[in-house]
């Protein structure tokens, strides 16, 4: 019952993600929390109104999202960002069909007001239903919380200190051999609370964080230039991921590149991204012939993420959504014969929103429902798709 674990990982892509939004804060503000007991109140508020008014199903959700953007470029700081975004969101459902309304009014009244609101929706939604809304059932697990686990937040870590890592970094590149060198740090903390009349208040508490980088090298004789970008991925951890660890570090085939897992050094990747800019400057172009290739992970997730991640969305399926990516050939009979062939019988894909360091690792999904791992091809046949609590009867 959750959906779109597959991600993208390309720089647009997840830098999109974890773009800065909302009002500008200091950074001493980044480490207040609201209490839990304050939050169940005000969910309490929401739930109490919207059932009052005749809803048969509510869930309310408090966000307060923490944004943290440095940028620079060689050895000057261009840019510290910090952001909070901060409202309710609820959810409801009357005589079949939903209801939604939001705000930014973390008030009793604001917060009342907009779970009548969405209520009201609903009364002349359900005017056009066709179908009643129905959710797959699920148990409340009463008051429980989540955090990401993680040995350093972010928050409490000096400026000073990131800033100077970021310009170490640089000036890595550039003894490395780039002329330019740009490297940020984004920076993420969702304060989620989640409650719902099915008797759930799960507060949670997402860490997220990003350190891209890239190196240009140019030709000043025939103004050339190239690029390389580092090699770090986004990841649910803490800021403990910066202190790299030998034990963390793969060296790839013909020593051509360091990779990394559980940790990252940046200045190790910035000066190798410097070297290999240069050394691009003077590369021989490929002939044509037949080579050996070798492909980094990343051609391998877009690859899941385009083949199998959208095509494996239910709404997707249905033709609820069809957008850019389109819609999906894993239509649902194939799904019910039991013998589509999606890959070649050692083609294993599952989704999982519970493996540590993931950046989509999340103890409670969007629903409250609890976050499990669960096979979407096995040996090579499509077994499941990915669904809402809504769609899972389909």
């Amino acid at each position: 019952m959750e959906r779109r674990t597959f991600l993208n990982l390309s720089s647009l892509a997840a830098a999109s993600m974890l773009l800065p939004f909302g009002r500008a804060i200091a950074a001493e503000e980044l480490v207040s929390t609201m209490p839990v007991a304050a939050k169940k109140a005000l969910a309490d508020v929401a739930l109490n109104a919207a059932t009052k008014a005749g809803a048969s199903y509510a869930d309310v959700r408090i966000g307060r999202y923490l944004n943290q953007f440095i940028t620079t470029r060689d050895l000057n700081v261009e840019n510290v960002a910090n952001t909070e975004s901060a409202g309710v969101g609820v959810r409801v459902i009357v005589n079949g069909a939903y209801g939604f309304a939001a705000t930014s009014d973390m008030s009793s009244d604001g917060i009342a007001n907009a779970a009548r609101q969405a209520v009201a929706i609903a009364k002349a939604n359900a005017r056009l239903q066709t179908e009643p809304v129905q959710l797959a059932p699920v148990k409340g697990v009463g008051e429980v919380s989540w955090s990401t686990p993680y040995t350093k937040d972010w928050r409490t870590v000096p400026i000073a200190e990131k800033t100077d890592m970021l310009i170490a970094a640089n000036k890595a590149g550039m003894e490395g051999g780039a002329n330019f060198m740009r490297t940020m740090l984004f920076q993420v903390n969702q304060q989620k609370y989640f409650a719902s009349t099915d008797g759930s208040y799960i507060d949670q508490d997402v860490h997220r964080l990003w350190a891209p980088l890239s190196a240009t090298a140019v030709d000043k004789a025939t103004g050339k230039f190239r690029s390389r970008d580092g090699l770090s991925s986004p990841v649910g951890k803490g800021y403990e991921y910066f202190d790299a660890r030998p034990e963390h570090k793969i060296k790839a085939a013909g020593g051509v590149a360091t990779l990394y897992t559980e940790t990252y050094d940046i200045v190790e990747d910035a000066r190798a991204a410097g070297r290999d800019a240069k050394r691009k400057l003077t590369a021989k172009s490929v002939q044509p012939g037949k080579y050996d290739l070798m492909l980094s992970p990343e051609h391998l997730w877009l690859t899941i993420h385009e083949n199998v991640g959208h095509p494996t969305e239910l709404d997707r399926v249905l033709g609820y959504e069809a957008n850019y990516a389109g819609t999906s050939f894993a239509t649902v009979d194939k799904l019910k014969s039991k013998t589509f062939k999606y890959g070649a019988p050692i083609v294993n894909l599952y989704a999982d929103k519970t493996t540590p360091g993931s950046l989509g690792a999340i103890g409670f999904d969007d629903e409250g429902v609890k976050t499990k791992r669960w096979d979407i091809i096995k040996d090579g046949i499509l077994v499941n798709f990915q669904a809402t609590r809504d769609q899972a009867h389909i």
